[in-house]
């Protein structure tokens, strides 16, 4: 299975500098670097402010990196002209967090799945045909093609943004965080669309979200961030070997009565991305922290030929599928 996405020492700081104010960078992204096979689902998951949609759009270059590349199905997108980029986008989609404000409440539905068409340059031989297949391939009536924004609920705004990503026939599909917004029993409609467009299109993901318990049900991999960093990657069916993601893990809400588990809380402040500490940025909320872990910063490193974790002192990281591979309820119950 070829790599159809590859990103290589990616990191992007950002600088904040008044008339009167001292200059200071902060660091979003710093240094990551992975891939992403084709027909892969790639998650990634930390807390808010970890750099995960920052990462996302300098993959699809909607933002410059400070350094490192990023190569695309073996393109580097920094070798590309603006014209070239632009072309290069067709295949490289994305679903936005809020359906209320990813739709301009001025367009008819007809309109906002044209607009990829015509930014492109794309003709169309028949444009009320190719609206009625992408409501069809969403699972939306063709009757909403005249209705507005504030007509459709919080579910039909989502598939009507999937609907326009895959417009052009993308490979790449980056979604970030699409159920974040919408009620459990939505959410998990949302998933099993994904789930079957992606059988049926050949499609491969990258996927951001806050929920881990979601993403190990819905990705082959994960990829952890904190603070800008990856911290470990790790296919699904793995247990997490670094503390951060095993407290994510153990946070995370189980409805199973029979797997249901005391709710573990991370304690501790996070610390700024404009003063980064010299070693694990994770040492101040660590309970296997050392001395080492203050001062030096721990490399991402194997453990396994699929597993790597950025941490001087890595808890076991065996593959348990027997429990970690458990389907949550909320989305088993969905056909």
């Amino acid at each position: 299975m070829s790599d159809l996405l590859s990103v290589d020492h990616l990191s992007r700081r950002f600088t904040n500098a008044g008339l009167f104010q001292k200059r200071q960078v902060f660091h979003a992204v710093s240094d990551v670097s992975f891939t992403l096979a084709r027909g892969q689902i790639l998650g990634v998951v930390g807390e808010s402010g970890c750099g995960k949609s920052t990462l996302a759009r300098l993959i699809l270059r909607l933002i410059q990196p400070s350094e490192g590349s990023v190569w695309f199905d073996g393109i580097d997108m920094a070798s590309l002209s603006r014209a070239d980029l632009r072309r290069l986008r067709q295949r490289m989609q994305l679903v936005f967090q809020d359906p209320y404000s990813a739709i301009d409440p001025r367009y008819r539905v007809r309109d906002a799945l044209l607009e990829p068409f015509k930014v492109q340059g794309v003709k169309l031989k028949s444009a009320d045909a190719t609206v009625a297949s992408l409501l069809e391939m969403v699972g939306l009536n063709p009757a909403l093609t005249h209705s507005y924004p504030h007509q459709l609920s919080g579910g039909q705004k989502q598939r009507i943004g999937i609907a326009r990503a895959l417009a052009l026939n993308p490979s790449l599909v980056v979604l970030d965080e699409p159920t974040a917004s919408l009620d459990v029993s939505v959410q998990a409609q949302i998933i099993a669309l994904l789930n079957r467009l992606r059988e049926s299109l050949g499609l491969t993901y990258l996927f951001i979200s806050h929920d881990l318990g979601l993403v190990r049900y819905f990705c082959d991999k994960i990829l952890v961030m904190y603070l800008g960093r990856i911290v470990e990657i790790m296919p699904s069916d793995a247990l997490p070997a670094h503390p951060y993601t095993r407290a994510l893990l153990d946070s995370t809400f189980e409805p199973d009565p029979r797997q249901r588990r005391t709710i573990a809380r991370l304690s501790g402040e996070i610390p700024s991305g404009y003063n980064p500490p010299p070693g694990c940025a994770f040492a101040a909320r660590c309970p296997r922290v050392s001395g080492l872990c203050r001062t030096t910063l721990p490399p991402l490193q194997p453990l396994t030929d699929r597993h790597q974790a950025a941490c001087h002192h890595p808890l076991a990281g065996e593959a348990r599928p027997e429990t970690v591979q458990q389907i949550d309820t909320r989305l088993s119950a969905v056909p």
